[in-house]
């Protein structure tokens, strides 16, 4: 049933496992199983001879409590806080990425009867498409209509992700700054 190391269980006796409901886990050295209950019994060898020694504990215990942010700016889960002019730029739905290209956060409404920009927002640029979502003919269209929004060829622009999704990463390669893809786009919303 064990390896020579004694860390790994056959899936015989992980079977066997469920068959006893007092126990929440055995724990061989490393190795913990869980198995559903409200005791932990833990299995260890103990001293050279490698005698099985068994104890239990109870598992009814407090999580600690998180200490919550004391800035006065608001933190964000996974984000370092940001402040002043740093907040506004990170805010806008145009950036330029890492290679240099320019991408636009995008909300997109397919199968309106027209294509157009419906808000530019903090978060992200509305966009209502006049395809239906299936088949990449919404995605297609709404390359096609940020092209002639931002007057570059279509090649110039591609969906970077979000190809299943309403909230989608457009991608510029071209020589524009995020602040004149952000006016053409606040233009053409009207």
């Amino acid at each position: 049933m064990f390896s020579r190391a004694g860390f790994c269980l056959t899936e015989t006796f992980m079977r066997l496992l469920k068959y006893f409901p007092p126990f929440e886990a055995v724990t061989l050295n490393r190795l913990t199983v869980p198995v559903f209950s409200r005791r932990l019994t833990v299995l260890s060898r103990s001293g050279p001879s490698g005698v099985l020694r068994s104890g239990s504990s109870s598992t009814n215990r407090q999580m600690p409590k998180k200490e919550k942010a004391t800035d006065s700016v608001p933190q964000v889960k996974g984000r370092q806080p940001v402040s002043g002019a740093a907040e506004a730029e990170a805010s806008c739905p145009v950036a330029r990425d890492k290679s240099g290209a320019v991408t636009i956060t995008v909300r997109a409404k397919p199968g309106s009867k027209h294509s157009g920009i419906t808000d530019v927002s903090a978060e992200a640029v509305g966009v209502s498409i006049a395809a239906p979502p299936t088949d990449g003919e919404a995605n297609a269209e709404l390359v096609r209509y940020l092209a002639e929004v931002l007057e570059l060829k279509k090649s110039h622009v591609s969906l970077d992700k979000g190809s299943r999704s309403r909230d989608k990463l457009i991608r510029v390669d071209s020589s524009l700054s995020p602040e004149e893809v952000l006016r053409r786009l606040r233009e053409a919303a009207g």
